[in-house]
């Protein structure tokens, strides 16, 4: 059946969940897993044409911070994913646009299963927002499990 699954993380509670739940579905399954956080892109508010004579260093700042952030999440997977017995390689990419990356990976790993939290979002912002899952399963041709 499945055979490698893309297990999308940022890092939050419900994410770390769908992770845990991934990992033993692919043990029991006995497949390999790749992890992926997409880490957002450098963005500084240019008000009227005006530039920070900071934002050079601000950006090196945001991504190193950033890299390092991603380097520990996905090493955690990592570790978690060993000591269960699963294959597992991680990658960090960068993009405003989380739901197309995941996808993206997906193809480019030849995963056959996504399997990712829901993150329910509320209210008004859920109308027009909409979560990274709901992208994800509105655009993936790859089977997508949403994990609650």
């Amino acid at each position: 059946m499945f055979k490698h699954i893309l297990l999308p993380t940022d890092g939050s509670k419900l994410s770390n969940r769908a992770v845990k739940y991934g990992i033993e579905f692919a043990k029991s399954i006995n497949a390999k897993v790749t992890t992926v956080h997409v880490v957002p892109e450098f963005r500084m508010g240019a008000d009227e044409g005006f530039v920070s004579p900071m934002g050079a260093q601000m950006k090196r700042r945001f991504e190193e911070e950033s890299r390092e952030q991603a380097k520990k999440l996905l090493a955690k997977v990592a570790t978690a994913a060993g000591t269960a017995g699963v294959k597992c390689e991680t990658v960090a990419v960068v993009s405003d646009l989380p739901f197309q990356q995941i996808i993206e990976t997906a193809k480019k790993k030849k995963c056959d299963l996504i399997m990712m939290a829901s993150h329910g979002r509320k209210g008004l912002s859920s109308l027009l927002l909409g979560s990274e899952t709901a992208k994800v399963l509105t655009h993936s041709k790859i089977p997508v499990l949403v994990v609650r």
